[in-house]
């Protein structure tokens, strides 16, 4: 199978060069020139199958210059050998007559990113050798909090490779903050950013279609690739656990096989639903998808009007994670719904920089409509929905979690439909204790992170994760704040350059 570039289809890369690469050259996303398809029968077989089975099955499927044996070390590299808290990887779990929660955050960072930052090393590494690379692959990520933990743990000493992460240093949670400046690792390095994410964001970008820092780079022996979902490496890993959550639901005898589900999903640069809305393109019976924002509701403008506008005011919420006004991802999309015009992609990118909006086609708006679904939350009911669904169901969200439940509240109230939904969980409440707390109705102030972490583990009854306890003993590495134009002198300091 070959890769193209949503603003070239003519270029085409293996599995193993759209990894290693990340981003094309021309700024474009890498996807796939066709997509597999999964039958009744697969699903079928797939349902009996341990999580790590499953994506041998599917990524085989995709990753087509890789042999058998490169994929299952890839995977049992990942999800194997106890890295995740749960036998099951993602574990599904039924809080109401038709929502079922898909719990995307037991890996060692507690965030739904280690779904697939703990096998891109692995992916990025065989892809080095089947390329025959010889340089140091820097890998440059922006976050708006979960992505940098998940990438630096992931990428921490891997042979090879450097890791650069910058987030914006007002802009994460506290808890987020620490995981990242105190990282261990001999080949990362971590800078905040003054601004917000699509300042970092914008950055890299720019680094990365930069053709005099290519070559400068390329002189000193680097060559550049990203951990962020613009990564192909990164968006597929993604695919598998809708797959997954589906096959648990048949085994478990919650619907049959062939029945419809929706999917919800907390929305901000739209790769985690990007990669349930491609594993619909591979069969996956799915009726809607239901795009959760918080108040930075940029994709819920743009799914109900067809414009897509950033010109708008900028929130720090309590779900920073979804604190985004370009989401980067949209471009995949765009293109499937253009009928793969990479004119018109290059176009509608065009006004985007030059602009700050575009608006897409009747006909695109029409296909992406008849699936997508949009709606948003505020602070104040991502709080409500907290404390409403920790009493009525015991269960303990977290502030992202609980728009996405909000979002899929007020779908259930307009549209009237009880198809079962499964709802993406991405991250772990004690990854944002003072706010989960607040809702609950403890309100933390004065308290530090950790004591934080003690009062919402009595509150729920829940463990604190290991990995967030460990924290409590570990000095910050990285406190150097810089502006977003100083992003590639910063590499250079990192790289000893």
């Amino acid at each position: 199978m070959n890769y193209i570039s949503t603003r070239n289809k003519e270029l085409k890369l293996t599995a193993a060069e759209a990894i290693k690469k990340g981003l094309s050259d021309d700024g474009g996303l890498f996807v796939p020139e066709a997509f597999p398809r999964l039958k009744k029968a697969d699903i079928q077989k797939l349902a009996g199958m341990s999580y790590i089975e499953r994506a041998n099955f599917i990524l085989k499927l995709f990753l087509t210059d890789f042999t058998d044996a490169e994929i299952a070390k890839c995977t049992e590299g990942a999800y194997g050998d106890g890295s995740f808290s749960s036998e099951k990887v993602a574990p599904l779990v039924k809080i109401g007559e038709s929502e079922y929660i898909l719990e995307l955050w037991h890996g060692p960072t507690c965030a739904f990113k280690d779904m697939a930052l703990q096998i891109l090393p692995h992916f990025m590494t065989t892809a080095m050798k089947k390329t025959g690379e010889d340089k140091t692959v820097v890998i440059l990520v922006a976050t708006s909090g979960d992505t940098g933990k998940a990438a630096l743990e992931g990428f921490r000493d891997v042979d090879g490779t450097r890791i650069i992460v910058f987030y914006p240093s007002d802009g994460v949670s506290d808890m987020q903050k620490r995981q990242m400046i105190t990282q261990d690792g001999a080949n990362v390095g971590v800078f905040g950013i003054r601004g917000n994410f699509d300042d970092a964001q914008n950055g890299v970008k720019k680094i990365f279609t930069d053709k005099k820092i290519i070559k400068e780079l390329d002189k000193n022996g680097f060559v550049l690739s990203s951990a962020n979902s613009i990564n192909w490496g990164r968006l597929l890993p993604q695919i598998v656990y809708y797959v997954s959550a589906y096959c648990d639901m048949v085994e478990g005898g919650e619907i049959e096989n062939g029945d419809k589900i929706n999917i919800c999903v907390p929305t901000g640069n739209f790769g985690n639903i990007l990669a349930a809305y491609y594993a619909r393109k591979m069969g996956l019976p799915v009726n809607r998808f239901i795009c959760a924002s918080n108040r930075n509701n940029v994709l819920t403008d743009f799914l109900r009007s067809g414009t897509y506008d950033r010109n708008r005011d900028f929130y720090q919420s309590i779900s920073p994670s979804m604190d985004i006004l370009i989401s980067s991802n949209l471009e995949r999309l765009l293109f499937d719904a253009s009928g793969c015009d990479d004119k018109k992609i290059r176009e509608l990118m065009d006004k985007l920089a030059k602009d700050g909006k575009y608006t897409v086609t009747k006909t695109m708006h029409n296909r992406i409509g008849k699936l997508f679904w949009a709606g948003c939350c505020d602070d104040y009911f991502t709080k409500v929905r907290i404390f409403n669904t920790f009493a009525d169901s015991g269960y303990t969200p977290d502030t992202h979690t609980a728009v996405a439940i909000d979002v899929y509240r007020q779908y259930v109230e307009q549209t009237g439909d009880m198809t079962k939904t499964v709802i993406a969980s991405t991250a772990s409440p004690f990854k944002f204790a003072g706010s989960v707390l607040s809702a609950l109705g403890v309100e933390p102030y004065g308290s530090d992170d950790f004591e934080q972490l003690d009062l919402l583990g009595e509150k729920t009854d829940m463990d604190i994760p290991g990995s967030l306890e460990a924290l409590r003993q570990k000095p910050a590495r990285f406190t150097e704040i810089i502006d977003a134009k100083d992003m590639y002198p910063a590499i250079k300091s990192a790289l000893g350059k």
